[in-house]
């Protein structure tokens, strides 16, 4: 097993979030295991990405995506994956198929893995001393208050 990462401290809040992320994910995978609506998946989908997703999509293209610059191909394919999920969450809610509740999930793991362990390894690499500290001021966790009343996961 390798060794964990050592993340700076500028860019602990967003991996914290990308932790939820992960869970997002897990949940979502559990509910179509049991075979849950697929409507009551997306219902939660769509509220994790309102309250938490677009902010975290916002921070790091804010203020950590900009360190590497936008010719950067890593930095490219994780805007184009941004713009993939917040599609997918605006997307109708009936008509929903399983197909694309897997696609989602797969794309959210994949979006999660290749920022942290590619560009934000890259990131902590490049960023100056300013920078980091710069990044530090704006960044912040979001507080996860997951008090979702449908639990279908469980």
């Amino acid at each position: 097993m390798s060794e964990p990462i050592k993340r700076h401290e500028a860019l602990q809040p967003l991996s914290r979030e990308h932790h939820q992320g992960l869970l997002l994910a897990m949940k979502v995978g559990k509910g179509l295991k049991k075979g849950v609506a697929l409507n009551r998946i997306k219902k939660y989908v769509d509220w994790f990405f309102s309250h938490y997703l677009e902010s975290h999509f916002e921070a790091e293209e804010k203020y950590a995506f900009p360190i590497l610059g936008d010719n950067h191909a890593g930095i490219q394919q994780a805007l184009e994956e941004h713009r993939k999920i917040e599609a997918f969450v605006k997307s109708p809610m009936h008509g929903i198929q399983e197909e694309k509740l897997i696609e989602f999930k797969q794309l959210l793991e994949g979006h999660i893995r290749l920022e942290e362990r590619q560009l934000f390894n890259e990131i902590q690499e490049k960023a100056s001393e300013e920078e980091l500290v710069e990044m530090n001021k704006h960044l912040q966790e979001a507080d996860f208050c997951l008090n979702w009343p449908d639990e279908f996961w469980k």
